[in-house]
């Protein structure tokens, strides 16, 4: 009888500990768990033939932005499943190989071939899902509900399933179902509580449907059993952070930061490194909280090692952060005309709200208000091409909302925090509203990065 995986697949190995080592390395993988890579180095060395525990390990690699050996395990992969693969092996390779390449549209389309013949694949289809996932980061503006879609489409398949109640819960909260998209992933977070993108994917929830409360207790509640090291460990408190940033409470979040954010405490894969710590101190003094030099200069340093060129949309705006909140122009600069180069060669599939984002933090932290303003109003809608999640493209709506206020468009900004507070309840927007009542926000909290 063939060996299996967990979702039912043969797998072409005859060894029952690296069948064993794969599948419990994989659900460590899907979970966001911490053992995931020595878990799949063990299922190799039970096997070096065995071309899925390979290939697996290089998406690990790619976690981490380990480019050189995520590529080098995928051309291995591709060798070995040429020669001891089956077919569906062959394409699970290939799909995951080719997002490990960053050849986003090969690897979307040849994903949508896989999923139709083999939809119990779990880690095929994990590839487009997520803040970070293949539609994400594909310039896609309905990514949201593409991932919504394809989801429901799969879902017979996977029933009460931890991992699939995970990532459909999630996708259901980001097209705009907040209060299904909760209760399935908290059926999917309760059948597995050792899983990083359950706890992830209901503070999401929470934080669409103002539950800061319950999400900070989440947090604390969960977090001490999940280990530093862990893949999502920082963002989880990032968003903690964010929780206490809507009551107000600038030194709680500061603390978070320097507890489990800032780049000398994380353990964080690169992106969310970058992200994480450049989203927080830009909110931070945009609401008016002094954030000391030193967290930005650290942060900065750390960010140009990771991320010295334009690449990815979604680091980009985030670098864009670092350059105009320490007013490096130069930098800035540069990063620009590479970005609106590729924009011009037809190769930034976001398109120009990339670069229309860039010169408006640089407006910002200028304190040139209108300009701010200008430059994002017309890209608004088109935000959603950079990737990331709701909660994370809120900061740029959160700079052109302050951008109004400080320039004096208070009617606007008005309009905007209606449209908020009814789309979801917050604290903040609460406090921005009265302010504007009181016809002062066009004038006070004005401390810029």
């Amino acid at each position: 009888m063939p060996l299996e995986d967990r979702y039912g697949l043969p797998l072409s190995t005859s060894s029952d500990q690296a069948a064993s080592t794969y599948r419990e390395g994989v659900d460590l993988m899907l979970a966001g768990w911490t053992g995931m890579a020595e878990m799949l180095e063990r299922a190799i060395t039970a096997d070096p033939d065995f071309a899925l525990a390979h290939i697996a390990r290089a998406r690990v690699h790619a976690f981490y932005q380990q480019g050189d050996l995520a590529r080098q395990k995928a051309a291995l992969a591709r060798e070995l499943v040429a020669k001891h693969g089956t077919e569906r092996e062959r394409s699970h390779v290939e799909t995951l190989a080719l997002a490990i390449e960053g050849r986003g549209p090969d690897a979307i389309a040849t994903m949508f071939e896989h999923i139709e013949r083999w939809p119990r694949d779990a880690v095929v289809l994990s590839l487009p899902l997520g803040a970070f996932g293949l539609f994400a980061f594909s310039g896609m503006a309905d990514h949201d509900r593409a991932r919504h879609e394809l989801c429901e489409r799969v879902a017979h398949h996977y029933g009460e399933d931890w991992w699939f109640l995970t990532m459909s819960g999630w996708a259901m909260t980001e097209n705009g179902d907040v209060g299904r998209g909760r209760a399935v992933t908290e059926r999917g977070f309760d059948l597995r509580r050792a899983n990083a993108h359950a706890a992830h994917a209901v503070l999401h929830a929470m934080f669409e449907d103002g539950s800061i409360e319950d999400a900070d207790r989440l947090v604390a509640e969960w977090i001490p059993s999940y280990d530093r090291a862990g893949i999502l460990h920082g963002h989880i408190l990032w968003h903690q952070a964010l929780g206490a940033l809507e009551r107000g409470d600038a030194t709680r979040a500061l603390h978070i930061y320097a507890d489990a954010l800032q780049p000398s405490a994380t353990q964080a894969p690169p992106l969310n490194v970058i992200t994480d710590s450049a989203s927080l101190l830009w909110r931070l003094s945009a609401y008016g909280h002094a954030v000391p030099k030193a967290l930005w200069a650290e942060a900065d340093a750390t960010a140009q090692k990771l991320f010295p060129k334009s690449g990815l949309p979604f680091a980009d705006v985030h670098m864009a952060l670092f350059a105009a909140a320490t007013q490096n122009r130069e930098a800035l600069a540069a990063r620009l005309a590479v970005i609106e180069q590729r924009l011009a060669d037809g190769k930034l599939p976001a398109g120009p709200v990339v670069p229309a984002i860039c010169r408006a933090l640089a407006a910002f932290a200028d304190e040139n208000y209108a300009a701010c303003a200008r430059e994002l109003a017309p890209v608004l809608p088109e935000v959603v091409r950079i990737g990331g999640s709701h909660a994370q493209r809120e900061l740029i709506e959160d700079t052109f909302l302050l951008a109004l206020m400080r320039s004096g468009e208070l009617q606007r900004a008005r309009s905007l925090l209606d449209a908020r507070l009814h789309r979801r309840p917050s604290l903040r927007d609460t406090r921005w509203q009265a302010a504007l009542a009181r016809g002062r926000m066009g004038t006070t909290n004005r401390r810029t990065p």
